[in-house]
């Protein structure tokens, strides 16, 4: 059952990965491209201050760079996720299996795939928003980085403590007031490390030549689009993801014995 389990992650990983990738070909790839162009607007406001020029050669097209990089990169992305997705599934449906016969795992999915969103995703963006090119220092790209890996790993294990922990106060305290527990806890938890991390505001200003503007600083627009546009994108990978297991976890308690409530439970 593991394997099956593994197969039908990885497959609804794949399936998310296409599908969000042409989501970004469509919508954020151009908000990449204003910000390209404004890079390069401001290379040549810079070079009219200093009188240096800046002279850079892509290693890659940015028609490779859109279409080949993006593409591979969102669907392994998605296909990693799917595959650590089918892992963590199999590790709680074998506890809740046990514990609880009737419960029907593809409620423990679609749990699954709303509380990994938020550890994975949620709290990541709503600290560190990402920008789209041409923001941010050189010299600051290890700091943010480290500070984003950070705040993503504690998320994740304060969401695997607080699951932990709502299921221990269930039997003493109900269902609900243990979800409403462990929800506090997540939430003190990731504010706390939220807090302790550093800030990162770097959107450029105008370029100046003394008193005077020479070239305009960073469209709001333009990051405000590719926040919305990112956050909508990994909202649909999620949610791909999971209809997807959960379909397959359809099929195959369909095709399980009829005198299986539901599905195998792992282990047992």
């Amino acid at each position: 059952m593991e394997r099956k389990f593994t197969g039908a992650g990885v497959l609804a990983g794949l399936i998310a990965g296409l599908v969000a990738f042409v989501y970004a070909r469509i919508f954020i790839e151009p908000q990449v491209a204003a910000a390209i162009e404004y890079e390069d607007e401001r290379s040549h406001a810079e070079s009219l201050v200093t009188g240096q020029h800046a002279h850079e050669h892509e290693i890659y097209t940015r028609t490779v760079q859109e279409n080949i990089g993006a593409g591979v990169g969102t669907v392994v992305f998605a296909v990693a996720m799917g595959a650590l997705f089918a892992v963590a599934f199999t590790v709680l449906w074998a506890y809740i299996g046990r514990r609880w016969p009737s419960a029907d795992p593809r409620i423990v999915a679609v749990a699954l795939g709303a509380v990994s969103f938020v550890a994975v995703v949620g709290v990541p963006f709503f600290v560190y928003p990402p920008n789209p090119p041409a923001v941010g220092e050189e010299d600051t790209i290890g700091a943010r980085s480290g500070a984003y890996l950070t705040l993503t790993l504690v998320s994740l294990g304060l969401m695997i403590a607080a699951v932990v922990l709502g299921f221990r106060l269930a039997g003493r305290i109900g269902g609900l007031w243990s979800g409403v527990v462990a929800a506090a806890a997540y939430l003190v938890g990731v504010t706390i490390t939220a807090s302790l991390l550093p800030e990162f505001k770097e959107i450029p200003g105008p370029v100046m030549n003394g008193d005077t503007i020479v070239g305009a600083g960073f469209p709001g627009q333009v990051v405000a689009d590719f926040r919305v546009y990112a956050i909508a994108d990994q909202v649909l990978l999620w949610t791909v993801l999971t209809v997807v297991f959960v379909a397959l976890l359809g099929v195959m308690m369909r095709r399980s014995k009829p005198a299986e409530p539901a599905l195998e439970v792992v282990g047992a």
